[in-house]
C-alpha cells in the first residue's frame, strides 16, 4: 500500500510536489526532536543569515521540497526524470574528461536535488557510486531501485566499494562521491568548513591523486515553480595539493562556495561537525 501510494505522489506535477513538500517542511521544523536545533545552529554558525534574510524560512521550504522530490525522482522512468533537468552548464568539459579516457570524479555535495545527477549522467555513460544501505528496508529497496538505474553500478561502503571505484577511473570512466559527510575513523582528517572543524574524508582525494581522474563539483540546482533542475559540472579552479589535510581543506572550500551559492539549497540539517567514535577531537581553537 506504501509503494502503491508512493507512486501515485510520483506522477503529481513536479511544482505541486514540491508545493506539498513545503508544508511537509515546516510539519518537520516544528516537531520535537534535534533537527530544528541543528538547522538554527548550523546556519547561524555560517553567519549567512545575516546577508540572506528569511533563509530559515527558505531553508525549511527547500528541506520539504527536497524529500517530496524524491518520490518523482525514484520512481518515474528514468527517461522522464532526466527530462526535468533543462540545462547542464559545463556538460561539454565533463563528457571531454570522461572521452579523453581519463575518467571522471562527480564530487556531488548535499545541494538541491543531488538523487538526480547519478540517472542523468547514467542516461548517457557508466556511472559508478557507493551506496550505505537505508536502515529501513522499505526504503532502502525504493532507494536502491531509484539510484540503480541506465548504466549507474552502486558499490557498498568498504574496501570492496573503493578497489571498484578505482577500477572504473581505470577505464575512464565516471564516479560519484559524497564530499560532505562525516568521515570514519582511519579515512578522515580535521579539515575548516564553515569557520568551524569538520572530519573530513579523504577518499575523493586518493582516488583523484592515484588516478589522475579530473574532479568535477557537480550539483543540482532546483529551479523556482517546480521548473526543474540545472545541473553544474564546475571543474576545479586549482589542482588539489598533493598534502591530504591541504585537499581536504580545498574540497570543503570547494563545497563553501557552492552552498554560498546556493544556500536555501544546503542540506544544514545534517551534523556535520560531529566527532566520530574513536576520533581524537580536533584542534584547539578555531580554523583561521
Amino acid at each position: 500500500m506504501r509503494h502503491f501510494l508512493l507512486r501515485l505522489l510520483a506522477f503529481l506535477p513536479l511544482p505541486v510536489l514540491q508545493g506539498i513538500g513545503i508544508v511537509l517542511g515546516w510539519l518537520i521544523y516544528l516537531a520535537p526532536g534535534r533537527h530544528r536545533a541543528r538547522l538554527k545552529n548550523n546556519l547561524i554558525q555560517t553567519r549567512l543569515m545575516e546577508s540572506h534574510p528569511g533563509l530559515l524560512w527558505q531553508v525549511i521550504a527547500e528541506t520539504g521540497k527536497g524529500l517530496m522530490e524524491l518520490t518523482a525522482v525514484w520512481l518515474r522512468p528514468q527517461d522522464r526524470v532526466v527530462r526535468l533537468v533543462r540545462e547542464t552548464p559545463g556538460w561539454e568539459d565533463f563528457h571531454a574528461a570522461v572521452q579523453s579516457g581519463k575518467g571522471a570524479v562527480v564530487v556531488a555535495p548535499h545541494i538541491g536535488c543531488w538523487e538526480i545527477i547519478n540517472l542523468y549522467i547514467a542516461a548517457r555513460q557508466p556511472f559508478t557510486a557507493m551506496y550505505k544501505p537505508a536502515r529501513k528496508p522499505f526504503v532502502d529497496t525504493l532507494m536502491r531501485q531509484g539510484r540503480e538505474r541506465g548504466q549507474a553500478r552502486l558499490v557498498p561502503t568498504d574496501l570492496s566499494g573503493v578497489k571498484a571505484l578505482l577500477s572504473a577511473l581505470k577505464r575512464g570512466e565516471a564516479i560519484g562521491v559524497l564530499p560532505d559527510q562525516v568521515a570514519t575513523k582511519g579515512d578522515g582528517v580535521w579539515a575548516p568548513f564553515f569557520g568551524r572543524w569538520a572530519y573530513t574524508p579523504t577518499m575523493t582525494v586518493r582516488l583523484i591523486q592515484s588516478t589522475g581522474a579530473v574532479p568535477f563539483m557537480v550539483y543540482a540546482e532546483r529551479l523556482s515553480w517546480g521548473r526543474g533542475y540545472r545541473i553544474h559540472f564546475d571543474k576545479l579552479a586549482e589542482p588539489l595539493p598533493n598534502d591530504r589535510n591541504l585537499a581536504a581543506a580545498a574540497l570543503n572550500h570547494e563545497v563553501e562556495r557552492v552552498a554560498k551559492k546556493l544556500p536555501t539549497q544546503y542540506m544544514w540539517s545534517y551534523n556535520r561537525f560531529k566527532q566520530p567514535i574513536g576520533v581524537e577531537p580536533p584542534p584547539s581553537g578555531m580554523p583561521s
